[in-house]
């Protein structure tokens, strides 16, 4: 007898939906076809063991198992339900004249329950393009596949709850989750908050006119000065995910396993790499790709602590991601591309004593050591990086102020406004959301110059030697200044504030 039923395959982001066809014939044999890997073939084990197990038996004949399209290799574990249910109905164990309607996916344990699966989002989303009716799943993956709207989904705990439901012994209600609600879950008290730090006045600007138009910085200052207090409190000004970033911050966080008991995502993410990973997790991919920290940090921050310590190639191959916002990973058969827009927030030491320029401490390092300390750090790479600042040691005066500083509220509060003035600015752009997404043409029209700005930036650019990409960073970051201040045109004193935040391309620093 001959079964279809379907399962579904995550590539990139995106779902593919996989036919099952199960044939059960004379003879003795279990064939499994179609490009299936090893956790696939491996299936045959778990479902004989977990059939048994609750009643039921994998037939002692010849069973043949097409996986199509035959030519697109199919990777993991999450067919095994897929695959039992087909057998069964096959071998004419039980009836399930509606199976064809139906997406069926998990890991079967011995004992027939279920374990979680990747991608479940990315499935829900397909099975519902297509017309299907429902969705099986592990109970684990239903909030966030729940998400998805007039799709019924089922969270399944045991292989006997999906057998009886197609036998009509008994019936399952779909879970249901109120997406808008999920979404409108924010932390009114973030954990970390601009209220805590002590001082740093002229940093917390920065870092307010960095999440205003979504800017890279990095942090440059020595030990103990708060570089990474000050980095882990950027997310708390961010303004508010729409639902359609949530929704594709959710897919990707899906399609690599990383969410847990929430469905969908409300909250920018915050990704801290240590500084021995490898380009591979970085960047995605691998034999069976999957998204690396860039893409997880789509729509949020992407924190490098210690960016010198980092291999070279490693920081190098966030060069085009950081232009482009997403990473083609490409392979002999296949190429995915994963989404990758992210905020940049970098940080390191002046030199490798960590006290360059430092009054109040001695210089311990060589020239030698100070410019193979740099060179980690390619221009090109520095020049994406829109906001150099430094962060110096805050006084033991302002430790010990009482006075509470601005809280992240407030200053939030300022962020969202200057993004809707950029949300106006570029809602004629599909792809342009806010400045530091602008490319030259878009510079050139909403960041025009007049005369004596114009002469502050070629004096600028000529004593610093600044690169023709430098020049774009700072116009746009002049545009920012000048949204938080809801003033229209580009003014000299807009200009003057972002040469300032390239520090790192005064002379005393990389040579």
């Amino acid at each position: 007898m001959l079964v279809k039923v379907f399962g579904s395959a995550v590539f990139g982001v995106e779902a593919t939906t996989i036919t099952v066809e199960v044939n059960i014939d004379k003879g003795v044999g279990y064939h499994l076809v179609g490009l299936p890997d090893n956790a696939i073939k491996e299936s045959s084990y778990r479902i004989a063991a977990a059939l048994k197990n609750n009643g039921y038996q994998l037939p002692v004949k010849k069973i043949t198992i097409n996986m199509a399209p035959a030519d697109l290799r199919k990777e993991g574990s999450a067919y095994d339900l897929t695959l039992a249910i087909g057998i069964l109905i096959a071998s004419g164990q039980i009836t399930a004249e509606e199976v064809d309607q139906y997406i069926i996916m998990g890991e079967l344990s011995l004992d027939g329950g279920l374990q979680p699966i990747k991608g479940a989002l990315s499935i829900a989303i397909k099975a519902k393009e297509e017309g299907f009716k429902g969705f099986f799943l592990p109970i684990q993956n239903v909030k966030e596949a729940a998400i998805v709207d007039g799709l019924n989904v089922f969270g399944i705990e045991n292989v006997t709850q999906v057998i009886d439901f197609f036998c009509g012994k008994t019936t399952l209600e779909p879970f249901v989750i109120d997406t808008q609600l999920e979404f409108n879950k924010t932390l009114d008290f973030p954990e970390f908050d601009f209220a805590d730090v002590k001082g740093q006045e002229s940093i917390k600007r920065c870092m307010e006119i960095a999440a205003a138009g979504g800017h890279n910085i990095i942090l440059i200052g020595p030990p103990g000065s708060g570089k990474t207090m000050l980095a882990k409190r950027l997310p708390s000004i961010l303004p508010p995910m729409t639902l359609k970033e949530a929704l594709e911050t959710t897919k990707i966080h899906s399609v690599a396993g990383k969410i847990k008991e929430a469905g969908l995502m409300s909250q920018r993410p915050f990704r801290s790499p240590h500084h021995t990973a490898s380009s591979v997790s970085l960047v995605g991919g691998g034999s069976y790709p999957q998204p690396g920290e860039i893409s997880l940090s789509h729509n949020g921050v992407l924190f490098l602590d210690e960016l010198p310590e980092f291999k070279r190639e490693v920081l190098e191959v966030m060069r085009q991601p950081l232009e482009d916002r997403e990473v083609t990973i490409s392979r002999a058969k296949f190429t995915i591309t994963y989404p990758s827009s992210f905020m940049l927030v970098a940080s390191m030491n002046p030199s490798p004593g960590g006290y360059f320029n430092d009054p109040n401490a001695p210089v311990s390092s060589s020239p030698a050591e100070m410019q193979r300390y740099l060179s980690k750090i390619s221009g090109p790479l520095l020049d994406r990086i829109d906001i150099h600042i430094e962060v110096t040691p805050v006084p033991f005066e302002k430790l010990t102020e009482t006075r509470k500083a601005e809280s992240s509220v407030e200053i939030r509060k300022r962020v969202i406004l200057a993004r809707e003035i950029q949300s106006m600015r570029f809602e004629s752009f599909d792809s342009i959301h806010y400045n530091a997404q602008m490319g030259t043409k878009l510079i050139r029209e909403f960041c025009a110059l007049d005369d004596s700005s114009l002469q502050l930036l070629k004096n600028a650019m000529e004593r610093l030697n600044l690169s023709a990409r430098a020049y774009d960073r700072i116009l746009k970051v002049a545009r920012t200044i000048a949204d938080l201040e809801q003033s229209e045109n580009v003014y000299s004193h807009h200009i003057s504030e972002a040469i300032q935040y390239r520090s790192l391309d005064r002379d005393g620093w990389l040579g």
